[in-house]
């Protein structure tokens, strides 16, 4: 119905999103949102991204705030993502730049992951989605490879935007370990998600 396919836990996300589905236990509503840690580096690449657009990192603190995700608001997180993940060809950094790892709005159409990452989120607050819901997150995906996903806070989860998925899939969904992501409080704050092995958001152009 709303573009997610297979699995029981999708249909309870579509169940919940039409809110005719029970209330969640305790221990499924800690499986909702992910565990914060201490405060943790920012990635490679973004530090001179936001040198270079400093419009996308401005706001400084302010308080948390995650979306009510309704019917329309998943139809636009589907919409975003799809289009996107068709209209960005992948390109490493190094095919593309010459450099190892740089952030950059895909606008000549090629990118790799955090690149997609960037423009969703763009695309996403110029349609008026607050930024503090809007988080660019590391993982390891499932090759363990350092990766870029957006995460999008909502009032029923965590749920991912990522160019190597067409779906857009609660966080528990993904198959990724989750190492760090930007706070809801500051998007130039970065804050740990349990993982201690050294991630770097690279390029997995290839991986798609």
């Amino acid at each position: 119905m709303f573009g997610i396919k297979g699995q029981g836990k999708a249909f309870a996300i579509v169940a919940v999103l039409m809110g005719i589905s029970a209330p969640a236990s305790a221990g499924d509503e800690r499986a909702l949102y992910a565990s914060l840690g201490e405060i943790a580096r920012s990635p490679i690449g973004w530090v001179e991204f936001c040198a270079e657009n400093p419009g996308d990192c401005s706001g400084g603190a302010s308080q948390p705030r995650d979306i009510v995700m309704s019917q329309t608001a998943w139809r636009d997180l589907l919409r975003v993502n799809n289009w996107v993940n068709e209209t960005v060809k992948p390109l490493t950094d190094m095919e593309h730049w010459g450099v190892i790892e740089k952030w950059s709005l895909p606008s000549d159409g090629y990118g790799d992951c955090e690149d997609y990452v960037l423009l969703k989120r763009k695309m996403l607050i110029d349609a008026g989605w607050p930024r503090e819901a809007l988080l660019i997150t590391v993982v390891r995906d499932k090759k363990g490879e350092g990766h870029a996903v957006l995460t999008v806070k909502t009032d029923k989860g965590e749920f991912i935007l990522d160019n190597q998925n067409e779906n857009v899939v609660a966080w528990t969904e993904t198959g990724y370990r989750f190492v760090k992501r930007q706070s809801q409080s500051d998007p130039n704050v970065w804050v740990s998600l349990g993982d201690s092995r050294p991630a770097v958001a690279t390029a997995s152009a290839h991986d798609r």
